[in-house]
């Protein structure tokens, strides 16, 4: 597969000035040198972007995604390495990035397309598809800096998604529109997929990128983490939120037990660490699965290294996909449950599991009193669930139905 971007040893520096000398004696006093700190937003990046694939960046805020992203564009010229671009690119990156105020959103449309290497007669042929995607009919002869936030992002992804590029690179600044909005760039994002178009988007939604990517990468302090398929990197990212930035070694195990597996992403030197996560069900030796409507204990097996006020423990459940099914209620934050040094159990029963036929993962988290994730497993363990009836779908909803005369007299029920 040949690759739409080639990202070659990428460093990007500023210069980070903490004193201005304005007058003209300072600048003589100083031989005109002003004082600065280097900052290098990124370090040696590489990484490689196929065709055709939907590519996500994920990272905090200030770890050099945005940066990454610009470098991307033609934007900002690294500092050193090289970045390739194969195909017509358009970006969408800043709310009101390129627009002139002054200019009405009509000229805008034109004065942006034409940054993007398209002519007059490219522009008039899609002009009317760009509007009214914005959905902006009324006001496009209006000057855009009387434009409202979400009329500016309306009209810069428009303009950025209807001239047909190769290659996307969205920034964040979807989240600024209405939900609304957000499903109609989502739907045009699908159909870019669908047309074999390469889409790279930073976002700060683990969700969405599990659910429009086929990859991720992970930028911390301008150093690429990690470039895996979502699950995978983004416990990675979780991993560096929970430690606050700080690179530590990590220990993946992996344990089958039974059919149900339990695969924990771990790192050293925390406060509690979240050792393993067991099953228990009815017939277990008998069977690697429950049936629906069983109960389910899940067992998480912690190690408190360092005493714990207020610790509280929260417990999701997701299928395949990654779609969230469940998440629990972290009331025990309300007690303030202390947690002395040792090794811990705990337990998270389900009376009886509505559930169909399908593997889910389930997600652990444990905080402190102030809400600080102390450490997680993010989707490495799984439960399996078999139906032994014939209903479909994700959830077991009990249903009667009946039948009956005009008369009211019952000529049919049947409990499902």
């Amino acid at each position: 597969m040949t690759s739409a971007i080639e990202i070659r040893g990428v460093s990007k520096r500023f210069r980070l000035y903490h004193e201005k000398y304005t007058s003209l004696k300072e600048r003589v006093i100083h031989a005109g040198h002003v004082p600065y700190e280097e900052f290098w937003a990124l370090k040696d990046v590489n990484a490689e972007i196929p065709s055709g694939k939907t590519i996500g960046i994920l990272g905090r805020n200030g770890s050099g995604k945005s940066t990454l992203l610009k470098c991307l564009a033609g934007i900002l010229q690294p500092t050193s390495g090289d970045v390739v671009v194969r195909g017509q690119l358009a970006a969408m990156l800043e709310l009101g990035a390129g627009f002139q105020p002054e200019l009405s959103g009509r000229d805008n449309v034109y004065l942006n397309a034409s940054l993007l290497g398209f002519t007059k007669k490219d522009i008039d042929r899609r002009f009317d598809e760009i509007v009214a995607f914005a959905e902006l009919e009324k006001f496009i002869d209006n000057q855009v800096k009387y434009y409202s936030s979400g009329m500016y992002v309306r009209l810069g992804f428009a303009v950025a998604v209807n001239v047909d590029p190769d290659i996307l690179l969205v920034d964040e600044v979807l989240a600024v529109g209405d939900e609304r909005f957000q499903r109609k760039c989502m739907d045009r994002v699908q159909q870019f997929q669908h047309d074999g178009k390469t889409i790279v988007v930073v976002s700060h939604s683990p969700d969405m990128m599990r659910q429009t990517c086929d990859d991720v990468m992970v930028i911390d302090r301008g150093e690429l983490i990690t470039y895996a398929p979502p699950g995978e990197a983004i416990r990675a990212f979780r991993d560096r939120l929970v430690d606050s930035g700080f690179a530590l070694p990590t220990d993946v195990g992996e344990t089958v037990t039974d059919g149900v597996s339990s695969s924990i992403f771990t790192v050293k030197n925390r406060t509690v660490q979240i050792e393993e996560i067991a099953f228990e069900y009815p017939e277990k030796k008998d069977r690697p699965y429950i049936v629906t409507g069983e109960p389910l204990e899940v067992r998480v097996e912690v190690n408190v290294k360092e005493k714990v006020a207020g610790a509280s423990f929260n417990l999701s459940v997701l299928d395949e996909t990654g779609g969230m099914l469940f998440t629990s209620d972290a009331g025990t934050s309300r007690s303030g449950l202390l947690l002395e040094q040792g090794k811990k159990i705990i337990s998270f029963d389900f009376s009886e599991v509505p559930l169909l036929d399908g593997r889910f993962l389930v997600n652990v988290d444990i905080r402190d009193s102030g809400g600080v994730v102390l450490d997680l497993s993010e989707q490495s363990a799984y439960f399996e669930v078999m139906n032994p009836g014939r209903a479909t779908g994700i959830v077991a909803m009990p249903l009667a139905v009946r039948v009956s005369d005009a008369d009211g007299s019952q000529l049919l029920e049947s409990v499902q």
